[in-house]
C-alpha cells in the first residue's frame, strides 16, 4: 500500500467501516458494485462542450510518491485534453488538519473540480463540505468522507480492483511454488476497506482455487516498522513455509530482512504495490516471486474524467476500478510503465 506508518494509524484511527467479508469480487465502502474505469470515458461531444470555458481543476493528495506522481499525470493528461487548468496541486503530507487548509487554500483559486483522497472521514468531511458548498465536484480517491452521498456530495470514488489484486498475488504465489505447499499470510490489521479486501482476496483464493495450499501461519501488522521482527517470529515457528503473502511492500521489505537474515533463499514472497528493493529482489532471483500493482495512472485518468463528466451533468458510477496487473522478473519494464508510467528504477533495469 502506498502508506507510512502514519497513515496505517491515521486510518485505523479514523475510518468507521468494518472489515468486508470474504467476496468474489471488489466493493465500495458502502458495498457499492464496482465500474470498470474503462466505462468512464470522454467523449468527442464532451470534450467539444469542456473546451473553451475556462474550467479550472485542484489535485490535494494526502502525500508526494511515485504512485501519486502517476496518479496527477493522468489525471492532468485528462484535464489537458479538455482544455482544463489544473489551479492547484497539494500534499497534505498525511496531516488531516493540513488537508482542510489546504481545501480552504484551493477554494480561493476558484476550482471547479477537486480530486483528493480524504484522510480523516469525519475531518475530511466538514472540510470539503465548504467546497460542495460552492458547487464544486469532488471526486476522491479510495476514501470517503463520513456520511457522503453519491452524486450530492461527491461524483465518484476511484480506486483499484481490490479483490482482482489479492486474487493474482494468490495465483503468483502458487505458481511460484508449484501448486503446493504452506504460506504463511500477513495481512493489515486494521478497519479499511482497501487492504482488507485485497487480503481477504488472498485468502479466499487460496483456499478456493489452489487446494494444495495451505495458510498455515497468520500474522496481522498494522505498523510497517515491525514486519520484520513479525516475521522472523513466523519463520522460527514455521521454518519450512513454502511461501508468505504480504499486505504491501513497505512491510514486504521487513520480511524479507528476516529471510535474509535467516539465510533462508527459498521462501517466497508476494506483495502488492510497486517498490525498488522488493522489484530489485525479484528481478535478482531472490525471494520475492511477484508483485501485484494497479493501474496508477488509469486511476487518475478515470479521476479527472468523472469530474468534466459531472461539470457537463452527467452521472457516473459511484464506485470505479481501474485494473490490476501482475509484475514478475520477466516483465518489469513494462509493468512499472503501464502501472506508473516512467521507467523502472535504474537500479532494477540493470540488474535484468
Amino acid at each position: 500500500m502506498k502508506t507510512t506508518t502514519k497513515l496505517a494509524a491515521a486510518l485505523l484511527a479514523a475510518t468507521l467501516l468494518n472489515p468486508i467479508a470474504a467476496i468474489a469480487q471488489t466493493v465500495g465502502p458502502n458495498g457499492e458494485s464496482a465500474t470498470p474505469s474503462s466505462d468512464v470515458v470522454l467523449s468527442d461531444d464532451n470534450i467539444a462542450a469542456l473546451t473553451g470555458k475556462g474550467y479550472k481543476a485542484a489535485l490535494l493528495w494526502h502525500t508526494s510518491s511515485d504512485f501519486i506522481n502517476a496518479v496527477s499525470a493522468g489525471a492532468n493528461d485528462e484535464f489537458a485534453r479538455a482544455g482544463v487548468e489544473v489551479v492547484v496541486t497539494t500534499d497534505a503530507g498525511f496531516d488531516a488538519a493540513k488537508q482542510r487548509s489546504d481545501i480552504e487554500t484551493a477554494l480561493s483559486a476558484g476550482p471547479n473540480v477537486i480530486l483528493s483522497l480524504p484522510l480523516d472521514p469525519v475531518t475530511s468531511a466538514a472540510a470539503f463540505k465548504e467546497a460542495t458548498a460552492t458547487g464544486v465536484e469532488l471526486v476522491f480517491l479510495s476514501n470517503l468522507p463520513a456520511d457522503y452521498v453519491h452524486g450530492t456530495d461527491y461524483a465518484a470514488i476511484v480506486t483499484d480492483d481490490l479483490f482482482q489484486m489479492g486474487k493474482q498475488a494468490a495465483d503468483v504465489l502458487a505458481e511460484a511454488i508449484g501448486g503446493e505447499g504452506e504460506v504463511g499470510y500477513i495481512f493489515h490489521d486494521a478497519s479499511y476497506y482497501v487492504t482488507n479486501q485485497r487480503d481477504q482476496a488472498f485468502k479466499t483464493t487460496i483456499e478456493n482455487d489452489h487446494t494444495g495450499i495451505k495458510i498455515v501461519a497468520e500474522q496481522g501488522i498494522s505498523d510497517p516498522a515491525r514486519a520484520e521482527e513479525l516475521a522472523s517470529a513466523m519463520l522460527l515457528q514455521n521454518p519450512e513455509l513454502d511461501g508468505i503473502y504480504v499486505t504491501w511492500a513497505e512491510p514486504a521489505d521487513g520480511v524479507l530482512a528476516a529471510l535474509r537474515s535467516a539465510g533462508n533463499t527459498t521462501t517466497k514472497i508476494v506483495t502488492l504495490d510497486l517498490s525498488e528493493p522488493i522489484a530489485l529482489d525479484m528481478v535478482k532471483g531472490g525471494n520475492v516471486a511477484g508483485i501485484v500493482a494497479d493501474e496508477a495512472y488509469e486511476l487518475g485518468r478515470a479521476m479527472a474524467a468523472v469530474g468534466l463528466k459531472a461539470l457537463l451533468g452527467e452521472e457516473s458510477p459511484a464506485f470505479v476500478v481501474a485494473p490490476a496487473l501482475t509484475v514478475t522478473a520477466g516483465n518489469v519494464a513494462e509493468g512499472w510503465q503501464q502501472s506508473l508510467h516512467r521507467d523502472a528504477p535504474a537500479s532494477v533495469l540493470a540488474a535484468q
